[in-house]
Formats: structure tokens, sequence, C-alpha cells
């Protein structure tokens, strides 16, 4: 992705997170020199901050994803069953706009729909390996029932329900309508090794850098921040 569209999806998606009466916290609008001049440690130990990816493909319309993680944890903690083990994001999912199907080895997650169209996803059992199974009905929690769909079965969530996927539910969704505003509150967040994917992609996009950065996202703190 070029910097410039990247620059562009930042000022559209906070736009549509404040039109549903949503404020970020102020450090999403530090500038790169900024956040370079703060005490920056805590956001690249967390993975705070923006996050715009096309997943490696270049066609972020199609196959992506917007999200700013708010608070969150650290992994280390997780093992020692105490501190703080919870995250939190706010995220955009375009009309039509896939997020590829995947599942998480640690973070159990409840993805809420905040507002716009529905939330559609598609769902998965894992089989014993942890890969997908196709045959087996999946049963997950929607807002206090348990609701069981077969092997790859569409559940859709209008604005302000939810659902909770537990480690290892196979997961893809999408907007239907409309662009949908959506929450995740989870486990402790670990993007880098906490995904796996069933296509042969990448977590977070490359950027083409043709004009400076507007703000940094997760993936820039390693080569920006020192």
């Amino acid at each position: 992705m070029k910097r410039s569209h990247v620059n562009e999806i930042l000022k559209q998606s906070d736009a549509f997170i404040r039109s549903f009466g949503y404020i970020m916290p102020p450090f999403a609008y530090l500038s790169p020199e900024e956040l370079q001049a703060t005490d920056h440690s805590i956001f690249i130990e967390r993975g705070m901050g923006w996050d715009i990816t096309d997943y490696g493909q270049e066609k972020f319309d199609e196959m992506g994803l917007f999200l700013f993680t708010v608070r969150n944890g650290i992994a280390a903690d997780l093992s020692k069953g105490t501190g703080m083990l919870y995250a939190e994001k706010i995220m955009i999912s375009r009309k039509d706009q896939l997020s590829p199907m995947h599942r998480h080895y640690l973070k159990a997650e409840d993805i809420i729909n905040r507002g716009g169209g529905k939330l559609v996803l598609e769902l998965f059992a894992p089989d014993e390996e942890g890969k997908i199974d196709r045959t087996k009905d999946v049963t997950v929690p929607v807002d206090g029932r348990m609701v069981t769909l077969p092997a790859g079965g569409l559940l859709k969530l209008d604005p302000g329900e939810s659902v909770t996927l537990m480690p290892g539910v196979w997961h893809a969704f999408w907007g239907e309508g409309a662009d949908v505003l959506i929450g995740e509150v989870s486990t402790v967040n670990d993007d880098r090794k906490d995904n796996w994917f069933e296509m042969k992609i990448g977590r977070f996009s490359n950027i083409e850098e043709d004009e400076a950065p507007l703000h940094l996202l997760v993936s820039d703190y390693d080569k920006f921040l020192k």
C-alpha cells in the first residue's frame, strides 16, 4: 500500500468512528515526531495504536481491515495468570471487505457490532489438529445464548449484537449493506504471533513511502521509533 493511501484511510476511519460518538484516546493523534519524543516503549511493547492491513495482498478494498488497539496487556502475563490480561480494539470492516479466514491460538474475543451495517461472520470449528473441520457444527455464545451453525455457517450481527469466539474457532468476516464499526474485547492481543490464516498471507501491509506518515502504524514502530 502507498503511504498516501494509508493516510487517507486514517482520516476517513477517524471520521467514521467519530460519527458513532466513539472518541479515540489522545495518543491516537500524536504525530510521528511527537510519538518519538514521548516514552513510547509501552506502545511498542503492547502493540497499541493504528493498524491498517491489506494482508500484504495490495487489494485493501476487497481484502483488508482497519484496527486501532486502544489498550493491551503483555503476553508474558498470561502464563503468570495475573496482571493486565485483556485488550480492546476498535475496528472498521467496510461493506463486502473480507477479513480472511483465521483463528487464534490463545486469544478469546468478543466481537461487537457497534454500528453501521450487518457484521457477517463465516465460522468453522477446529479439528483435532486445529485445522478447519468442514463437517462439524460450530457453537458460539451470542449475547448470552448459545447458537449452533453448520460448518461454514454465516452468523449475522445487527448493531448492538456480539459473539464470543474462543481460541481455535475459525472465522472470516465482512460488512453487509454498509460499513461496520466493530468493537473487540479480548484476552491479551499479540498480532505478531497469535494469528493462523487459512491462506498464505501476511498479517501486515507492505508500505510504499510516497509521502510522510500522518500517524505511525503499529507495524511502523520498529522502523521509525528508536
